[in-house]
């Protein structure tokens, strides 16, 4: 064998062997918990851990960082040692169906409150409806980071 040919033979080797190695190198990590979190259940460090991809197949749209998944709510039952998928987290709720809440409508520079109770339940941003305690009105609203729902005019 000529040494053009075993120089081509040991590069086509080489390739081979460390072809594998470099693609998982650069593939990232993935989230996968350590425990069966069950719906409903808060995602944590506690109960989930980062390993490295290593399987060139894997898609979709999985969590690739501990802190991308941390104070989620899982929406179905999630198993050790397989991906989490970003659509099976959800955020926690703000207000829970039923529950007391300060309704606020604010309009230039009048600003009414009443006591209110959410009619579902919602995390921070949705628009729920809610009645009136006083009146028992039903009206829609915006959660609030504080739990309040800021109500908007019809």
């Amino acid at each position: 064998m000529s040494a053009a040919a075993l120089r081509l033979a040991g590069a086509l080797l080489g390739a081979c062997l460390l072809g594998p190695a470099a693609a998982y190198a650069d593939m990232g990590y993935a989230v996968v918990p350590t425990v069966i979190i069950y719906p409903g259940e808060e995602v944590t460090s506690a109960n989930t851990h980062e390993v490295e991809v290593t399987n060139p197949n894997l898609a979709g749209n999985y969590a690739k960082s501990t802190s991308e998944v941390e104070g989620l709510v899982s929406t179905r039952t999630l198993l050790p040692g397989r991906t989490i998928s970003v659509s099976a987290l959800r955020a926690p709720y703000a207000v829970k169906r039923g529950s007391n809440v300060r309704l606020v409508f604010a309009i230039g520079n009048l600003s009414i409150s009443a006591a209110g109770t959410p009619l579902e339940d919602a995390s921070i941003g949705d628009v729920i409806r809610a009645r009136n305690m006083d009146s028992g009105v039903v009206v829609s609203g915006t959660v609030l980071a504080d739990g309040t729902i800021h109500v908007v005019a019809k």
